[in-house]
């Protein structure tokens, strides 16, 4: 049969997310009766604490099932302020936009800053979606290889400096890391905002995993002297709190910026489901114990996880926050995946999804159990 649609060259510019790719190929076989370890996927195996959860239960019997003020309602508002105050960040409620997800909230900023053309620079290796963001926007991509840095920021930065110019629109800046955990030096940091400043260039920086950090310091980007007034922070709850089917998250930025990405907002999505919201107010209030907890356990499995490696003779880039780890595979790491799963039944996402071929990303949001598991069946099956 005909396909009657003309589709826009926009959609075709992007592929879908290898990253769900991999976990629906996982599920599909689990739901086919096969044992999948599945360490593609990067959601909290936690359950969302039990306060939160009936906070969102207290808030459907109070009826807060409609519509909300687009930008959100003014107690989370004034919470993600709050908490945007003890990173140092100089916010205020107004400067907030809570959106469905983090991913929301990324996809209105390229929206509301990138048009036909425009550079954006990401650091590689770089989330899948930010990629597909800036193509759906117009944007050209320029890139910067942190893997022969042992994917740290810091060493790369003479690299970065040979990269923006005056005329980049963009740079994206991730920390801790999606795929691999690296958390970025403050000297790293204050370099991006050196070349921020000499070329007045606007700078995203997604903290979705910055209260999963081990042996290192998380640094708010929009905190360092010069970048409140270029930086749009990016956050949400998903990961910190074992939220992701809540689907909740924010940006911050100027009043200026709120105020054209607010458009956007209003004009696709409205608003933040309205009980959601209010379960986000208990969870930046009163969940530190349970955030810790899981962070603990968290450290615990990427511990767990070198020790395996290493008994095996394979070397890793240890990463200090997120719950990721990129390891060195075949350089066909698309090859290598596919037998990974269909020959040890454990599902991993290539590393070229993030422009890092020759490297599988793996999540640790499982039970060591499930860990030691699978890397026994890599190792039986000749893939270690």
């Amino acid at each position: 049969m005909t396909d009657a649609y003309d589709y826009s060259d926009r959609i075709g510019r992007v592929e879908p997310s290898a990253t769900l790719a991999i976990s629906n190929l996982a599920a599909e076989k689990e739901a086919e009766g096969a044992d999948i370890v599945d360490l593609s996927v990067g959601e909290p195996d936690f359950d969302t604490p039990v306060n939160v959860v009936e906070a969102g239960k207290e808030a459907l019997d109070a009826g807060h099932t409609g519509y909300t003020s687009s930008n959100g309602i003014p107690p989370l508002k004034a919470a993600i302020a709050e908490k945007l105050r003890t990173t140092g960040i100089d916010a205020d409620a107004d400067e907030v936009i809570v959106t469905p997800g983090g991913k929301q909230a990324l996809y209105e900023t390229f929206q509301t800053l990138i048009d036909e053309g425009d550079e954006v620079v990401l650091l590689d290796p770089a989330w899948v979606s930010y990629e597909a963001m800036v193509k759906l926007a117009g944007g050209s991509l320029s890139r910067v290889d942190l893997a022969p840095h042992r994917f740290q920021l810091e060493p790369a930065l003479d690299d970065l400096a040979e990269t923006v110019s005056d005329d980049t629109e963009l740079l994206v800046v991730n920390s801790p890391s999606n795929p691999t955990g690296a958390v970025f030096s403050e000297a790293a940091l204050e370099g991006v905002r050196d070349l921020a400043v000499e070329h007045d260039i606007a700078v995203i920086s997604d903290e979705i995993y910055e209260r999963i950090v081990y042996d290192a310091e998380h640094i708010s980007l929009a905190s360092l002297d010069g970048m409140a007034d270029r930086t749009i922070t990016i956050n949400g709850f998903s990961k910190a709190y074992s939220m992701t089917g809540w689907r909740l998250g924010y940006l911050h930025a100027t009043e200026e910026f709120v105020g054209q990405a607010g458009k956007l907002h209003s004009h696709s999505v409205s608003c933040a489901t309205n009980f959601v919201q209010h379960a986000g107010v208990e969870a930046l209030e009163n969940t530190d114990e349970s955030v810790e907890e899981m962070r603990e356990a968290f450290a615990q499995r990427r511990d767990l996880l070198v020790d395996l490696f290493d008994e095996h003779g394979v070397d890793v880039d240890v990463g200090d926050g997120a719950f990721y780890m990129m390891i060195p595979v075949d350089e066909d790491d698309q090859a290598w995946c596919e037998a990974a799963i269909e020959e040890a039944s454990v599902a991993c996402v290539p590393g070229s999804a993030f422009n890092a071929p020759g490297f599988a990303r793996i999540s640790y949001a499982a039970s060591e159990e499930r860990l030691r598991e699978a890397v026994d069946r890599l190792v039986s099956n000749d893939l270690l």
